[in-house]
């Protein structure tokens, strides 16, 4: 190999961050180098929920498809469902559709679910396959699994990385334009730049709180062993282990969580006690083979004191650490991704002034605090409910218990898993390449969500009368909308896109939709976020609006 290498960004990390990163860059015709000391993508299922926002952007990159297609088969249920023991009471179900279902309904729904997308249930590891695979193709995108940065220095005009090879010990060098931390939460990128995380950690809870046992793990009798329909999610909440399982792929593998008690010592537990872990919370003996076992902490609600210093950027599990109730951790590292492609890619074109990178941290940030106590919330409200003793009783005294666990549980539920409001209701208010209207946002809800064409933050959707989504008609970088019936802006688009380089398509809908935007006018970035809106008297402003958001205002 070539013992110095040139790319305009070093990535560190190759989990969903890193590699929605490559992807967003390849697209966009910027070099990438990433690296990663694990020798391919995931092996264990990891995060288990893909929320509709970031299905969205997989559409915008054109495999959303693909990725519905992996994990569970199309016709699976993706039901959360809360048992005493897996083949014991069912307390609780909340009814979700199944990936089929999920594409059929999407297109008549409205209001807060109004999505190009739904929310898919489909582990991290598959995602992670499609990723890798999309961001190989792509010219210019070099993935160096079983590499690990070892040290780097920045120099005015860019960033130096030594790269060592995990096999033989060899290094080379990287000369890059921007490095890029997206290496976990032991992020050697973040550490190096002196940044710490800040928030809460160490909270202790019944569940989800404290140290963890995951087990991946392969049980073909397990469907066949158990009275109940078929879950996506299955919870175990009993007073002696409690527990969480999603099925991987529908026919025998599944991700089963636990948490350990007092005492427990995770050093030396082995495939058999996982196996035990198991089989309790099953409340039979349900044979399986253990695939892989480790563990890790629940209770943390961190995110980094900053994202950025000079050329080097923090993101996904480096820059914020969560507690995985609502699946919001990958997630949020996605839309981390994507803020900084679009932003990356344009100073590495000269597009864009360096000061374009400083609404970065502005704009991700307080959306990383906000997620995060999200996430915190859910994971009290599941691990702070106690199971009383008579549960598991067969007594009128159990029976009520169980009536009593399972409408709490049902109601946890619905404010866990329906959540539009967190998962497109991100705003970007206070970034300074949002021009403001004067108006005011719709309040923030975990649970409702209220298109808003407000500047700052998602794009309003709508299904257009031929089945198209309107997020198919954007452009792939900026999107100026205007309506029937309103005097064109295309002239003033033309004259200010060019002044400025930028790649701005212009769409015309119907005035009808018009009501959705409340303007004559909506200029949307490549990320769907509404930039600025205006009257069509405005449309001269156009050079000076564009020319601010990229930076040159």
């Amino acid at each position: 190999m070539e013992t110095r290498l040139t790319t305009s960004v070093l990535i560190v990390g190759g989990g969903p961050c890193g590699l929605m990163l490559a992807n967003e860059l390849g697209r966009r015709g910027v070099s990438a180098l990433l690296v990663d000391e694990k020798h391919g993508t995931a092996f264990n299922p990891q995060a288990n929920a893909t929320q509709a926002r970031s299905m969205e952007h997989y559409r915008r990159l054109g495999f959303a498809d693909e990725i519905r297609q992996a994990g569970l088969p199309a016709d699976y249920p993706t039901d959360v469902a809360y048992f005493t023991r897996y083949t014991a009471y069912e307390l609780a179900r909340f009814q979700l559709p199944s990936s089929s279902r999920a594409t059929e309904l999407v297109k008549g729904l409205s209001g807060s679910w109004s999505a190009a997308e739904l929310p898919h249930r489909v582990p991290q590891k598959y995602v992670e396959a499609v990723l890798r695979r999309h961001a190989e193709r792509l010219p210019g995108i070099r993935l160096h699994y079983g590499h690990r940065l070892v040290s780097y220095a920045e120099h005015g005009d860019g960033i130096v990385g030594e790269i060592e090879c995990h096999d033989d010990s060899s290094r080379f060098q990287v000369h890059a334009d921007f490095l890029v931390g997206a290496d976990g939460p032991r992020s050697m990128v973040r550490q190096s730049l002196g940044i710490a995380y800040g928030g809460e950690t160490g909270i202790q809870r019944d569940f989800m709180g404290g140290r963890m046992l995951a087990v991946y793990l392969r049980s073909p009798d397990f469907y066949a062993s158990i009275p109940h329909a078929k879950a996506w999610m299955y919870n175990c909440f009993n007073g002696d282990r409690r527990a969480f399982m999603a099925s991987v792929n529908g026919r025998d593998e599944f991700a089963f969580h636990t948490q350990l008690r007092p005492g427990e010592d995770e050093t030396a537990i082995t495939a058999h006690e996982a196996k035990a872990a198991f089989q309790r919370a099953c409340g039979a003996p349900i044979e399986c083979e253990v695939l892989s076992h480790l563990t890790w902490t629940a209770g943390h609600a961190l995110v980094a004191d900053g994202m950025q210093r000079g050329r080097v950027l923090l993101g996904g599990d480096a820059a914020h650490l969560f507690t995985p109730t609502g699946g919001l951790g990958y997630n949020t590292a996605i839309e981390d991704a994507v803020n900084l492609g679009w932003k990356l890619a344009s100073v590495v074109k000269g597009i864009s002034p360096l000061a374009l990178l400083d609404s970065y941290e502005v704009e991700r940030r307080p959306v990383a605090l906000r997620n995060t106590f999200y996430a915190r919330r859910f994971a009290d409200s599941l691990g702070l409910f106690a199971a009383v003793p008579e549960l598991e009783e067969a007594t009128e005294a159990g029976n009520d218990a169980r009536r009593t666990a399972g409408a709490y549980l049902e109601q946890h539920a619905r404010a866990e898993f329906n959540i539009p409001g967190i998962t497109f209701g991100g705003r970007y208010d206070t970034s300074p390449i949002i021009l403001s209207d004067g108006t005011q946002p719709p309040p923030d809800a975990a649970n409702v969500y209220v298109p808003s064409a407000c500047p700052g933050g998602r794009a309003p959707h709508a299904w257009l009368d031929d089945g198209v989504s309107l997020y198919d008609l954007f452009g792939f970088e900026w999107t100026l909308l205007q309506f029937d019936d309103v005097v064109s802006a295309e002239g003033a688009l033309r004259d200010a896109a060019q002044a400025l380089g930028a790649d701005v398509k212009l769409v015309t809908l119907p005035r009808q939709l018009r009501d959705l935007y409340e303007a004559d006018l909506a200029l949307i970035r490549s990320d769907q976020i509404v930039a600025w809106r205006g009257s069509a008297s405005q449309a001269g402003m156009l050079g000076r609006v564009l020319g601010g958001a990229l930076g040159h205002g």
